[in-house]
């Protein structure tokens, strides 16, 4: 165990020292895979995706993913460290990507090591995923259909090692209303501004009814407007952009129903692929957290489990406030620290696992 706790810190160090900006992941890729083949796990790549099983695909037996991501953003003008450089100082490990989400992707990978040579009753899959700060359709969505279907997905951010349950989704709408074009000195043409102005009063005063228990209610704002060109022209168009952060009672389809019902713009979305997610109730994870003691929480984050159709949890080392942050750090003893604590979440899922399909 030590060891592995110390080659997750050393893989880290490693990790951080290769820019890996989303898209241009591949040299944390090269990295990653040849950790795993050294380790005598034979790692398969599609992209900057990194994945491996943990022995012989055995489709009899039900799959769990442990996914992280390996991209990270580009590092703003605050750094009073050089974000490559892998500081370590009074138990802080610093630089970009340490927190968000380089610590939770040792920890997971350490923990998938940690099985080899036993009998587990799951086809254990890792993935390091590309693209996750973007969203990119290169990244996790685009293995969804080579890779096996999961049972359980744990998708490593940083959590604080707290259990996510729910993750809010997000919905972008464009909104068109359309007016007549006149001439601003006579009484001509209807103004498309006045008529937006009446969506967005009910759009600020709007309430959706279902409110989560983890995630309360879903959210829409207006964030950017646009309209006319000319001082004295009556706009003839009006558009603007609603953000509209969605919890797991919704799907992207009734929310649309419901802002298409109250409001005059044609609502157009920008994309439909970063769903709300949840784990259900009666799920063996629920039963596991409240075995462990894990507190569960709602996240207002995305991250890649939006994209993922199976039932997943989120749950990391690190602190989410210090993700995208100048002289990003994580605690080494964070990641060290949760390396047992995703064991124990695996044995103790297998073990009522059995339990369920044989038993006493």
């Amino acid at each position: 165990m030590e060891e592995l706790k110390a080659e997750a810190i050393a893989l880290l160090k490693q990790l951080i020292a290769i820019p890996s900006f989303s898209k241009e992941e591949g040299g944390t890729a090269d990295v990653i895979a040849n950790f795993l083949s050294k380790k005598g796990i034979a790692p398969q790549r599609q992209g900057n995706n990194v994945w491996a099983f943990l022995t012989t695909y055995d489709e009899q037996r039900p799959s769990i993913w442990l996914n992280s991501h390996h991209d990270t953003v580009k590092p703003n003008t605050g750094y009073t460290k050089d974000p490559f450089s892998a500081v370590e100082e009074e138990g802080k490990l610093f630089g970009l990507g340490s927190n968000d989400a380089g610590g939770p992707l040792v920890a997971l990978i350490a923990t998938f090591c940690s099985f080899i040579g036993k009998d587990f009753p799951f086809n254990l899959l890792l993935i390091a995923s590309a693209e996750e700060e973007i969203s990119g359709l290169q990244g996790i969505s685009s293995l969804i259909s080579i890779l096996p279907p999961a049972d359980l997905v744990l998708v490593g951010e940083p959590t604080q090692m707290k259990l996510a349950v729910a993750e809010k989704g997000l919905l972008v709408l464009e909104g068109t209303v359309k007016g007549k074009a006149g001439h601003a000195a006579r009484e001509e043409g209807i103004n498309a501004i006045y008529l937006a102005l009446s969506d967005l009063e009910k759009v600020k005063n709007f309430q959706f009814q279902k409110i989560s228990p983890f995630l309360g209610p879903t959210k829409v704002s207006c964030t950017v407007i646009h309209a006319g060109e000319q001082h004295n022209t009556v706009p003839e168009l009006c558009r603007y952009v609603l953000d509209v952060r969605i919890n797991e009672l919704y799907t992207h389809e009734e929310v649309l129903e419901e802002l298409n019902s109250v409001l005059t713009a044609e609502l157009v979305p920008r994309s439909i692929r970063l769903r709300s997610s949840n784990l259900p109730e009666g799920h063996l994870l629920q039963q596991v957290a409240s075995h462990l003691g894990l507190e569960k929480f709602g996240s207002p984050t995305l991250s890649d489990q939006a994209l993922i159709p199976y039932p997943s949890a989120k749950i990391g080392p690190g602190d989410s406030a210090r993700s995208h942050t100048a002289d990003e750090f994580i605690f080494t003893q964070e990641i060290t620290n949760s390396i047992p604590t995703y064991i124990s979440i695996l044995e103790n899922y297998a073990s009522l696992y059995l339990q369920t399909k044989h038993p006493q």
